[in-house]
């Protein structure tokens, strides 16, 4: 499973406040890798306003990468090169409030939601890694002075 996501859409639907903001995006990304933790998917996350000349991409992982566009480039045009050259069509996502790449991406056969439905999803993913990590907590085992303590309590007449 794979998800191509338009990266300021996403950001303005789940911290509006923060889309101009660099921290803004490195949020946006931290929320992403914890939702990769939980799901074991692939992201491709596009991001307006490359500093360098050139399309730019960033591995953050082998399975997550940082799409900027060159200069003059928008991450619409990225997300739309990318959709055309998609050619696994099973359980590849668009995520992007923007019609016309959703209606694109449908064209081409691949699943595409509004960035509003995925901020839920995520939100979901994100409640349930931080289930697992409750549950995957390491508890230590009573030690034999313990146990032999609780055994009294427990045999104890009232």
């Amino acid at each position: 499973m794979a998800y191509l996501i338009d990266g300021n859409n996403l950001l303005g639907r789940i911290a509006p406040h923060e889309l101009r903001e660099r921290t803004g995006r490195e949020g946006l990304v931290s929320r992403l890798l914890a939702f990769q933790r939980v799901t074991r998917t692939r992201i491709h996350l596009v991001f307006d306003g490359n500093p360098e000349a050139t399309p730019t991409d960033i591995a953050v992982n082998p399975k997550f990468v940082i799409h900027y566009p060159g200069e003059g480039g928008s991450a619409d045009d990225v997300i739309r090169e990318m959709i055309a050259a998609q050619t696994d069509k099973r359980g590849f996502f668009v995520v992007s409030s923007d019609r016309a790449i959703r209606d694109q991406a449908r064209k081409k056969g691949l699943t595409a939601v509004t960035s509003d439905v995925f901020a839920r999803e995520l939100k979901a993913a994100l409640k349930e890694g931080r289930k697992r990590r409750e549950l995957d907590k390491r508890t230590e085992a009573p030690t034999d002075l313990e146990i032999d303590l609780w055994d009294e309590v427990f045999r104890a007449k009232p």
